[in-house]
Formats: structure tokens, sequence, C-alpha cells
């Protein structure tokens, strides 16, 4: 014969909740019926191990669709009411049943209930000003980023197109005047681009601070010691090597994090933006290289930059130590920027194979 086990309720102006005291209950059933709950489970209970069960004949009209969620030491069952309102009891009869109590741990009176609906209000009201707040300066942020990547996009196609073209016009004796035709729009784009390491620092894009560092201090170091400061250099065919390079990677790269802005993919993009960088980069930084190396002599001939010491020690100190350091700490850059991008390649790649999958 079932039993009864022991029920606490509450209520709040939408809803009653009923707390069947039944420990690891199975095979629960609950429906409503005619406006009366009906409930059954197997459990411990009051009685030990049984079957229980009880039913509930409302005091006004309840939706059929009931929800219940049963845990270790309870089932907790959920009645949405027909009409919002307050009711004066729970069932139809005035006399409660002996297994019926109220469930004093979400016991409101009815004021209460009113005050935490307007809690409730209040609160969402705080999440949806905040949400307005962060999408306004989620919007102000990629407008910035978006303009951002378009005009260094800009710039570098520029580079890209007129160095193509003069070389396809021009032939060889392009690669002697690189300087004089680019090196303006590459100083632009250059300088520029130390907003990269301030966007990183400062939480606008998702990267570590350390990879735009090197690239920005490597390329402006080339571009303005190397060759801004070094008239000889201008006319070397290396220039136009190391600004090709450059803007090769470029081109795939804004346009790709230009996209980003908006949560959107041209696949083929993606894959060159994280492909073409593996040959180019390290011929980048060899080009690089070569300049340093060409610039070597100059610095030595010219004295330009050189360290002045005590008397004692000598006259002064070539700026070209530093330089051979430099070319030490150029390939150790070499080497963060290639494991970062690898890394980048590889986790961007697997996430698209896994969610293919």
């Amino acid at each position: 014969m079932a039993l009864t086990p022991l029920v606490y309720w509450a209520q709040r102006h939408e809803d009653i909740y009923l707390r069947v005291e039944l420990t690891d209950a199975q095979n629960i059933a609950v429906c409503v019926h005619e406006n009366t709950l009906q409930f059954r489970a197997q459990g411990r209970g009051a009685k030990g191990q049984n079957d229980y069960e009880f039913s509930l004949a409302f005091l006004l009209p309840v939706k059929p669709e009931v929800s219940y969620k049963s845990t270790q030491r309870q089932v907790n069952v959920t009645v949405r009411k027909e009409q919002r309102g307050w009711w004066e009891r729970l069932i139809v009869q005035e006399r409660k049943p002996v297994f019926l109590a109220p469930d004093f741990d979400r016991w409101l009176d009815e004021s209460d209930a009113e005050m935490e609906i307007r809690q409730k209000e209040e609160k969402k009201n705080r999440v949806r000003a905040s949400r307005h707040k962060e999408e306004g300066f989620v919007s102000l942020k990629t407008g910035y980023l978006f303009v951002y990547n378009l005009v260094q996009f800009l710039g570098f196609s520029w580079i890209f197109i007129n160095m193509t073209v003069r070389l396809f016009i021009f032939g060889q004796d392009s690669l002697y005047d690189t300087f004089h035709t680019i090196s303006d729009v590459m100083f632009f784009c250059q300088i520029l681009a130390t907003v990269e390491v301030l966007n990183a620092a400062f939480g606008a894009v998702r990267t570590g601070i350390i990879p735009p560092l090197i690239q920005v201090v490597g390329r402006n170091f080339i571009l303005f010691i190397i060759f801004g400061s070094l008239e000889e250099m201008h006319n070397r065919p290396v220039v136009f090597f190391v600004f090709y390079l450059w803007s090769t990677i470029e081109i795939f790269r804004y346009p790709f994090y230009m996209l980003g802005c908006f949560n959107t993919e041209w696949k083929t993009l993606t894959w060159l933006r994280y492909t073409v960088w593996i040959p180019l980069y390290p011929l980048g930084v060899l080009a690089e290289a070569v300049a340093v190396i060409q610039s070597i002599p100059i610095f030595d001939e010219t004295k330009l930059f050189s360290i002045p010491l005590p008397k004692s020690i000598g006259s002064s100190a070539s700026f070209s130590y530093i330089l051979h350091i430099y070319l030490i700490l150029m390939f150790l850059g070499l080497f963060i920027n290639f494991r970062h991008l690898y890394k980048q390649r590889k986790r961007r790649f697997q996430t698209k194979k896994r969610k293919a999958n």
C-alpha cells in the first residue's frame, strides 16, 4: 500500500512550489489533471523505503504543464498558476491534510513577494543598462579597430601595388630607387604600427604584448636607423626586398583583422593569413639581416652614432658593435615570433577541425 510523503509548499504570484521529502526518489510520476496534482514515486521517506503518493486539489486553476527536479534529498515540483495572483490557501479544502505544511525556507508574505519582484526587476534593469554600456563600448572599440586596420591595409596595399607595377615597368632599375618612392608611406605605416603595441597593452585586442613589440621595434630600427639615417643605404636593392616582404605579409594580415572586427571570416583569407608568413617572415628577417650587415662598414666609416669613451680607453666605440649584438637579438626575436605565430596557426586550424567534426 502506497504511503504519503511529507510535502512543503510556498507560493509566488505566478508559481506554486512543492518540496516532497523523498530521498533517492525513483520512478517519479507527476501530472496535473482537472486542476488536481497527482504525485507518485519510490524512495526513502518518513516510513522508510516504500512507494509514496499524494494528490492535491488546488484552490484556483493551474496550468497542466508541471516541472520537477529530483535531488538526493528531495523532489522539487513547480506548478504555474493560470492567472497571476496571491492565494489565501493552497487547496480547495479549508482543512489542510496532515502531510502538508508551509515551506518556511521559501515562504514569503504577499508584500514580501512584491518586493522580491521589484528587486528582480531592478537587477534586470541594472544588468540591461550595463549591457547597453558594454555594447556601446564594444561598438566604439570595433569601429576604432576597423578604421585602424583599414588605414594600414590601404597603406601597405599602396606600397605593394606601387612596387609591383614599378618592377614590371622599370625592371631591375626599380630596385635602386625604392626608398625615394616608397619611404614616406612606409614611415607613416610603421609609425602607426606602434598603436598595435598599445592595443595589446590596454586589452583592445586579445594578444600578448611581446610579439607585436618585437616586430614593431625590429622594423622601426631597420627603417629609421639603418635606412633612414644612412643615405648610402637608400639606393641599395636590399631596401626593395625588405619593403616588398613586409607589405606582402601585411596585405593579408590587416584585411583578416578587419573581417574579424565583425566576426566575419573568408576561409581563403584566413588560410593565407596563417600560412604566407611561414616562408615570408624568415625571408623578411634575412633581408633585414643583410641590410644590417651592409650598414656596418658605413657606420664604421662615418662614425655615426658612435659612443664617446674616456681618453684612457679610446676615442669612441663604433655603433657597429651594437649592430653585431642586434643581429643576434634579431634571430632570437625571429624564433620567439615564429613560435608564437605557429601556435596561433595550430590553435586556429585545430579548433576549426574540431568544430567540423
